[in-house]
């Protein structure tokens, strides 16, 4: 078996984005499907917004536990096992006859991915070197566009034509055959073999934690890209219900819209921002900080004032120019994190990382959820209240630009230091 892997890194990259594109639709089909579920289990928006939380929930404590036996054993094993698992709790979502049940089978999707995802950056850290990682990672983290795209879309047409259970048993089979596939022909590459190691023990998980601390522009990075998660997440989980309940579009329709505004421009812009940052680094070594703050604190009035408005097609415009300007960080923030860790640190600092954006990426949706519960118990109008919750939210953006501006003073010297071995 061992002679079909093949030491490639563009297949290494596709399939493992394919990969996380699968577990990030698994991840957020459910948001496609607010309204089937709320009709059938007579929940609340707080209640539909536990059902992230609940995915978050085990994620994040064991991905820690896992990235520390990967980076001792066979990285891409964790993959494999981590794939088949997330796929059969998927599809198990499909056969729940209750909340409670839903919601155990969300938390076994999120044991699943957090076996299955954490190492894959320190995969594709290891397959490329420094000055083209932050284009690598783009690519990688084009998968929550991507799965956003066809969980919403695609989950909205399935469950309206064959039911909401259906729609999470279709989007559960690809990771069956990709597990398969990276099994069979993707190699596990050299840890560090672009660069500079001279001690190749795996450190403690103090000393991860450690250089976060030490490294300025390292916790700014952390804090403004979880409080871009935490929105983002907590937006793209009631947009498609926003527009059922706004606009009144059916659910095939309105599933669309939502996929198409979550994926088509957040793609551009996870690329671009990973390619510009690359490109001006040379230069201005402040880009992988600054291009995100300066996106950041742009895209926030686009989207506060684009969701409130009572014309669809200006709605749609306006999100759509916010998500261009949001996503930018992705790619350079968890490029330049990867630069900054020793290479048997990164599936645990990922692991870390993950942590953090997990229990952001779950609290947002119920931050929104609750919001938009208080203002209709207002006697405001379910679709005002829910556009209303959103912007309000939407505003934490200019917090996390706030964060990345403060990174852009050291990240430089920071990564000097790293690369130099000061630390």
């Amino acid at each position: 078996m061992s002679r079909l892997r093949r030491s490639s890194p563009s297949l290494a990259l596709g399939l493992l984005t394919m990969i996380s594109t699968v577990g990030f639709i698994d991840r957020i089909v459910v948001n496609a499907l607010v309204e089937p579920l709320k009709e059938e289990f007579q929940l609340s928006d707080a209640e539909v917004g536990l059902l992230g939380f609940a995915y978050a929930a085990l994620n994040i404590v064991l991905g820690v536990a896992i990235a520390r036996m990967a980076e001792r054993r066979r990285r891409l094993s964790f993959t494999v096992v981590g794939t088949l698992a997330w796929s059969v709790a998927a599809a198990a979502c499909g056969f729940v006859t209750n909340w409670a049940q839903l919601l155990m089978a969300r938390i076994a999707v999120g044991v699943g991915e957090a076996v299955g995802l954490p190492a894959n950056q320190s995969v594709i850290a290891d397959y490329f070197p420094p000055e083209r990682r932050a284009s690598a990672m783009s690519v990688l983290l084009l998968s929550p566009p991507l799965g956003a795209f066809i969980g919403l879309a695609g989950g909205a047409l399935v469950a309206e034509v064959w039911g909401w259970r259906m729609a999470f048993i279709v989007t559960a089979l690809p990771g069956l055959l990709l597990a398969l596939l990276v099994w069979l022909f993707v190699k596990e590459p050299p840890r560090g073999q672009h660069d500079k190691v001279t001690d190749d023990t795996v450190p403690p998980i103090s000393a991860v934690l450690r250089r976060f601390a030490e490294l300025p522009s390292a916790r700014h990075l952390v804090a403004g890209s979880a409080l871009a998660s935490l929105v983002g997440f907590g937006l793209t989980a009631f947009f498609a219900a926003l527009l059922m309940r706004q606009f009144g579009i059916p659910l095939a329709q309105a599933g669309l819209y939502a996929g198409l505004i979550a994926s088509l421009p957040a793609s551009l812009s996870v690329l671009s921002g990973g390619a510009l940052a690359d490109k001006l680094a040379a230069r201005i070594p402040s880009s992988y900080a600054l291009v995100p703050a300066i996106s950041l604190a742009i895209a926030a009035p686009l989207f506060c004032f684009g969701i409130t408005r009572g014309d669809l097609w200006l709605l749609m415009v306006m999100v759509a120019a916010s998500t261009m300007l949001q996503f930018m960080y992705l790619g350079m923030t968890f490029g330049t994190l990867q630069n900054m860790m020793h290479p048997r640190m990164r599936a645990t600092a990922n692991a870390l990382l993950n942590i953090v954006f997990g229990f952001a990426g779950g609290i947002g949706p119920v931050i929104v959820g609750a919001l938009s519960d208080r203002l209709a118990d207002t006697g405001m109008a379910a679709g005002t209240a829910l556009s209303l919750a959103m912007a309000g939210t939407a505003v934490l953006y200019w917090w996390a630009a706030a964060h990345y501006g403060i990174a852009a003073r050291t990240v430089a010297s920071d990564l000097a230091i790293v690369r130099e071995g000061r630390i």
